[in-house]
């Protein structure tokens, strides 16, 4: 005769509920409260909406502001635990509206409305940063004859092309060097970052610049559903690059 299977222990759930909390999909409701928050360790993070895990340099980091208020920190240096999200506009959205902030911090927290358009700003920044910085290193050159010097010395790691560049001049500019990768930006951040009233192209030598440059833009478009928006007057000169 079998022994009866003993119920499980209070406030624990069965194994087959466990199993299902951590791969919920991510149009239902999570009970993000069921499952620990990333512990922040190891190469990658993962995401409280898909539960999906990533490379940290394209994803979302939030803490949460002794006021309760749900705080970016694009440059991952604010204190406490920290909330991942993919660096995607309608995944942001789905936290924001099923309160999955909340229920990952475990207390109640304030969203504020305009996040999506201070997540885009402050990468925008960072974005500005990152050429400037490339620029005063010596690892970027902005015009079209110097670009297209570098690319044919092989000293180009990475290409970025102005808002309404022309596809046929950048066919020229590669010359046939179709691995490089190609970025598209706002041609007023470019310009911005280079101290110009106009800009097209860019080149950036390989190397750690360039990296971080690819891994914004990547979050860029995310939360721009894959348009290049130019930015608006007076947005970069705020300080949201540490944010």
């Amino acid at each position: 005769m079998s022994r009866p299977r003993k119920p499980p222990r209070k406030g624990r759930l069965p194994t087959s509920e466990l199993h299902e909390t951590r791969t919920p999909s991510p149009d239902s409701e999570t009970d993000v409260d069921l499952i620990e928050l990333d512990d922040e360790k190891g190469p990658q993070r993962r995401c409280i909406v898909t539960r999906k895990s990533g490379n940290p340099d394209g994803m979302l980091r939030f803490v949460i502001a002794p006021d309760g208020t749900v705080v970016p920190d694009l440059a991952v240096k604010l204190p406490g635990r920290g909330i991942w999200l993919s660096a995607n506009r309608d995944v942001l959205e789905t936290a924001r509206t099923r309160h999955l902030f909340s229920r990952a911090a475990r207390q109640p927290v304030k969203v504020p409305e305009d996040i999506a358009q201070v997540l885009v700003s402050g990468i925008e920044a960072r974005l500005v940063q990152g050429l400037g910085l490339a620029r005063r290193a010596g690892q970027a050159l902005c015009g079209f004859v110097k670009c297209r010097e570098w690319i044919a010395a092989g000293k180009a790691g990475l290409v970025i092309q102005g808002s309404g560049g022309s596809p046929d001049e950048l066919r020229r500019l590669i010359s046939g060097n179709n691995k490089l990768p190609v970025l598209t930006l706002p041609a007023q951040m470019l310009a911005t970052a280079f101290g110009r009233e106009h800009a097209v192209y860019v080149v950036i030598a390989p190397g750690a610049l360039a990296q971080r440059l690819m891994a914004e833009h990547e979050r860029f478009l995310g939360l721009t559903d894959g348009l290049v928006p130019e930015p608006h007057q007076g947005r970069l000169g705020r300080e949201q690059a540490g944010i």
